[in-house]
Formats: C-alpha cells, structure tokens, sequence
C-alpha cells in the first residue's frame, strides 16, 4: 500500500533567513585578515634573512581573508552551520554566568599581576583560578600543577626558543 506525500506548501517560513551571525565572522576575518598582511608590509627587513620575518604573518592574514570570503561565498549560497548535538550539553539551560565572570576575574588577575609575580608563580594561578570556577574542590593539587605546568612553560619559552618571560619575584631563582 503506497500513500502520496503532497508536497508543502510555500509560505512565509519556506524562505531561507540570512545568517547575520556568519556574515559577521566574515568580517572579522577579513578585516583582522587584512590588517596582519597590511602591518607585516611594514615590518622592517635585513637583506640577509632570505625569509624574513614577514613570511609567516603575510600567510597566516591571507589565509583569514580567503577563509572570509570563502565563508561569506557560502554563507550567500545557504550554508548554515549544524545545531550542536547536544550530548552532553543541555541546550535548554542557560548560560552559567557566575562561572564566566569567575574565569574573566581569574584571567584579569593574571593580567595584572604576571609582570610583579612572573609569569611561573602568576600561570600557576592562572590554572588554580580556573579549575576552581569550572568547580574543582582541590586547591592544593591545582597549585601543584598550575606550579609544574607553568614553571615547565616557563623554562620552554627561556631555555628552549630564546624567548623571555619575565621570572618576577623568582628572579635568581629560575
């Protein structure tokens, strides 16, 4: 036994809408896109480093601004991003706004105090601060490892690739 589906009928809600949300990806692509290829113009270049320090940036901007109009293209086109599935996300709460405004203080904090205490005494509190707002109950050990992680950090960025950290109050220490 076979039934016919008629199809549906066209109405006000057959229309695709037009996702402002991607357009504005769009553009901020572009334009953070456009201005590292435009700043690694001006960097200033020795004629003995046959790459040169504005390889990277020029690839890293072009890559924005075709993944701009890439995305702007499809966008135009009626591509629409799937809803999250959800597994483990209830899509029907809220969002915990007591937990971000923990994370922003944590990272705030960090910002204002790495240049005093360094970066291997302020990441570790970084770490702690932030698994205690997403709820950890375990001061003791996220020092620890925020300690461990951060000083590990630390000596990698030094030691291992010549960039400096600031060590803070470790200094002589480190």
């Amino acid at each position: 036994m076979s039934t016919q589906v008629e199809p549906p009928v066209a109405g006000p809600q057959s229309t695709p809408r037009v996702d402002r949300a991607q357009y504005g990806l769009a553009a901020v692509l572009l334009v953070v896109g456009a201005y590292t290829v435009y700043d690694a113009m001006t960097l200033e270049v020795g004629f003995a480093d046959p790459v040169g320090p504005r390889v990277f940036p020029v690839v890293i901007g072009t890559g924005l601004v075709v993944t701009a109009v890439w995305l702007a293209v499809a966008t135009a086109r009626g591509s629409r991003p799937e809803p999250e599935a959800g597994e483990d996300v209830d899509l029907t709460s809220p969002t915990d706004r007591t937990t971000v405004l923990k994370l922003v203080a944590v990272v705030l904090l960090t910002i204002a105090t790495v240049s005093w205490l360094g970066w291997a005494l302020a990441g570790a509190l970084l770490f702690a601060g932030a698994a205690w707002a997403l709820g950890s109950r375990t001061l003791i050990r996220d020092v620890l490892v925020g300690l461990v992680l951060a000083v590990g950090s630390w000596y990698g960025f030094v030691v291992g690739l010549g960039i400096p950290l600031t060590p803070g109050v470790l200094d002589g220490i480190l």
